[in-house]
Parts: C-alpha cells; structure tokens; sequence
C-alpha cells in the first residue's frame, strides 16, 4: 500500500511539475506561442485556463494522497513498552 501510494504522489508531482513549467508568468505561455494557433491548442481556446486548472487539480490531488495515506498508516506509530527499558546502572547506597 506504501508503495501505491509512493507511486501516485510521484506521478502526480511529475505531471503537476510539467504543467506549472509550462505556464508562462506573465500569460503567454503556451496559449501564445503555439504555431501561431492564436491562443487555440488541441480545440481548447482558453489553453491558459486549462493550465491553471490543471495546476489546482493535480496539487489537490497531492493533498489528498497525503491526507489519505497519513489515515491509511495510522498504527504505524509504536508505543514504549516500560517494562522493557534498560534500568540504571548507578550502584544504590
């Protein structure tokens, strides 16, 4: 289950990476620059918009998973058995 989940955070920060990466501050980005489609990339015309979308889609489906993992792996924490510490070693007077 760790690893499935190791898994789905990586796939979706590599997809997230390349969409912010893709973006262009200041607005051009992909939507401009695009073999002169003038802003129309795949039939979509607010390619920006889609980026940004992206961008929220992906970093929330990050939250998620991690929200979701840290519930799934909840008695992974281990408590201190007393009785099973080493006892002090200072000689009683």
């Amino acid at each position: 289950m760790i690893i499935l989940f190791l898994i789905l955070v990586l796939l979706a920060s590599v997809a997230l990476g390349f969409i912010v990466l893709v973006q262009n501050p200041k607005g051009g980005g992909l939507a401009g620059s695009v073999g002169g489609l003038n802003n129309q990339f795949m039939g979509v015309k607010q390619t920006t918009d889609v980026l940004e979308k992206g961008t929220w889609l992906f970093a929330g489906i990050i939250a998620l998973l991690a929200i979701f993992s840290s519930l799934f792996f909840k008695g992974s924490t281990s408590s201190v058995d007393l009785n099973k510490l080493p006892t002090s070693t200072v000689p009683k007077k």
